[in-house]
């Protein structure tokens, strides 16, 4: 009898490549009997570099061919950047689960000599509210491309610095580059976008008991209370809003409260929605 193939879509980006690389490796183990093959897909805002993502809206930018695919029944999984995802998802899928979160830290890339940025370049509302407060007199600008390509727009002078997530680094396998120093930034400094650093794998509802089982359940908690959090604000990504929950501590930036830590222990997703009644009433959002 012919196995049928599960087929995963997935970005053709680099990153995109190995995080679906992970997500292959994870279903191997838990499914040792089933094959599986990548789709790579390549989506309007790959394929448009010269688009501003906080005018368009920036969350949801980067997922839609590859939920289109699920739904069209071309994919039975796709993979994503949970920090990427809307906090809504569409009618017929479903979030299946995360791998094990790593770190999830914002990295501050600069040229070597310039201790002090004058121009920044990120896309993120989220970085320049944070990092505007130890660089208050930067101007700010965006660069697009993938990771190779941004840093060597660093070295080359398209801006004097830029942010990056360190998980992205770290599965590219990059700790350092020529002409550029890598500083991580820590969590009161530069709080997390909700769900960053998170590998999410999504799949249609009537799939969801076939693969909920098999993923990371601490980091669908704490990826359910960001993204919950975001949602209640009414928030998507253009608004700079950190939230990031790590070792029973809640961190969030939101540019009425500034930063805030809130000590949690959430073991099941059930406590999440009191969770979050607590902390809006105390931050009066």
């Amino acid at each position: 009898m012919k196995q049928n193939i599960i087929h995963i879509a997935t970005r053709k980006s680099p990153l995109a490549l190995k995080q679906t690389a992970a997500v292959l490796e994870c279903l191997g183990e838990a499914m040792p009997d089933q094959c599986f093959e990548s789709l790579e897909l390549t989506t309007q805002v790959d394929q448009r570099l010269k688009w501003s993502l906080e005018k368009r809206g920036g969350i949801g930018l980067f997922t839609k061919e590859l939920e289109e695919a699920l739904l069209e029944g071309r994919a039975d999984l796709a993979v994503h950047s949970a920090k990427d995802m809307p906090t809504t998802t569409p009618e017929g899928l479903a979030v299946a689960g995360y791998l094990p979160r790593a770190r999830a830290n914002d990295c501050l890339i600069r040229q070597k000599n310039c201790a002090d940025p004058a121009l920044i370049a990120t896309s993120s509302p989220r970085r320049r509210a944070q990092l505007g407060k130890r660089f208050p007199h930067a101007e700010w600008s965006t660069i697009r491309g993938n990771v190779g390509t941004r840093l060597k727009k660093i070295v080359d002078g398209a801006c004097e610095a830029s942010i990056l997530a360190a998980a992205g680094l770290d599965r590219l396998e990059i700790s350092q580059f020529e002409g550029l120093v890598f500083e991580m930034l820590s969590f009161e400094e530069m709080v997390p976008a909700p769900g960053q650093a998170a590998i999410a794998i999504q799949c249609r509802e009537e799939a969801l008991e076939t693969y909920a089982h098999l993923f990371c359940e601490r980091t669908k908690i704490a990826v359910s209370l960001e993204k919950g959090f975001l949602k209640r604000l009414g928030s998507g990504c253009q608004i700079p809003v950190g939230a990031y929950y790590h070792e029973d501590t809640f961190h969030i930036f939101h540019p009425e409260t500034g930063y805030r830590a809130f000590n949690l222990d959430i073991q099941k997703p059930e406590d999440i929605e009191p969770t979050l009644d607590r902390i809006l009433k105390d931050l009066q959002l």
